[in-house]
């Protein structure tokens, strides 16, 4: 049984002209003990709702929402066994980190004793031992983030939401803070559901990522899955720079197909379950196109040079959109102008589930 159960969620909100909006529409999600799922979408998308209706801060208009088969719904949030990271870290700037960790405890009238014991064993976790005296304004970004972090987890919940946490930060500081996140994870043994906008955060540190648009999920899956084989377009071209084609089968040629766009751009696809004269897209990721010898012809249109990376725009020779490349830099790397041909492999293209 899976920890977190999600059926049929809903939640409407009226706007000020008097209209409605479905921010959760029929949301159904399952979430295991010990595992990452983070709610990734565009603005407005409901992965916030959806994480304050976990949390008790939004009541939903239908469906439920179990922990442990335990129904929440009837449940306050300081009564739900689940504890939320926010955004802006909500430390209070008058209590040191030691106080400001052990809160909760201190309110539920845990002894002095007990209370310290804990404090340290939650600073402790999240490599913050010794650090108890400061206060928030002396720490570092990423040290506060852990300030809120070891107060989530000091009562020991069953569920951990985490509210764009690591946005204010640097991006090297992020990426630092990813890696520790999920190792986190991995020693409380505890279930995550994270909310972000950034697809590389989702990609590095999920289990399963849950790709939600206006209320309703698209795709549920492994980070790899999510990336290699979306669903449709949309989950295509928001996961993660891509290439997308609109094609027609032109012949089967054993497990190949050729199939060309209306411009005449020509690719070579899988030809499992395709037939010739077929409509499809497919998908394409910048890095699985090469740079050779012989292949699709187009120019350079543009090179954006991002250290070892090379990102290369080219404009096919037949026309239609601009084909995104990812090469390695070198002596050798085309520039703006330069004609190139570009080749892939068959197996690396995906064809996207008909509309």
């Amino acid at each position: 049984m899976a920890l977190l159960e999600i059926r049929a969620a809903r939640r409407v909100f009226v706007t000020p002209e008097g209209g409605r909006v479905a921010a959760l529409d029929g949301v159904d999600l399952d979430v295991g003990a010990n595992e990452f799922v983070t709610l990734l979408g565009p603005s407005g998308c409901g992965k916030t709702t959806l994480l304050r209706a976990i949390s008790g801060f939004e009541a939903l208009n239908g469906g439920s929402i179990a922990l442990d088969g335990a129904d929440l719904s009837k449940l306050p949030p300081f009564r739900r066994p689940v504890n939320t990271v926010f955004q802006s870290y909500a430390l209070f700037g008058h209590m040191s980190v030691a106080r400001n960790v052990g809160y909760a405890l201190e309110v539920r009238g845990v002894a002095k004793g007990q209370r310290e014991a804990k404090v340290a064993e939650a600073l402790e976790k999240v490599g913050l031992d010794g650090m108890g005296a400061r206060r928030p304004s002396q720490l570092s970004g990423g040290q506060r983030q852990r300030v809120a972090l070891a107060r989530s987890i000091i009562a020991e919940p069953r569920l951990l939401l985490l509210d764009e946490p690591l946005s204010a930060l640097d991006r090297n500081l992020r990426q630092q803070m990813q890696l520790e996140l999920k190792a986190l994870q991995a020693r409380l043994g505890i279930a995550f559901v994270f909310v972000t906008h950034d697809q590389e955060e989702a990609l590095t540190m999920s289990d399963r990522i849950v790709v939600m648009r206006a209320g309703k999920i698209e795709q549920i899956g492994p980070p790899r899955d999510i990336y290699r084989r979306p669903k449709n377009r949309f989950v295509a071209d928001f996961i993660g720079e891509t290439n997308l084609f609109d094609l027609t089968v032109e012949r089967i040629e054993g497990s190949e197909a050729r199939a060309r766009t209306p411009e005449g751009v020509e690719l070579v696809l899988p030809s499992q379950g395709l037939v010739a004269g077929q409509a499809v897209t497919a998908v394409l990721r910048p890095a699985d196109f090469t740079l050779a010898a012989a292949g699709l012809a187009g120019t350079v249109t543009r090179a954006v040079y991002l250290g070892q990376d090379l990102h290369l725009f080219v404009q096919p020779a037949g026309g239609g959109a601009e084909i995104r490349v990812t090469a390695r830099d070198g002596a050798a790397a085309p520039s703006a102008g330069d004609a190139v041909h570009l080749a892939h492999d068959p197996a690396a293209v995906h064809v996207l589930e008909a509309a």
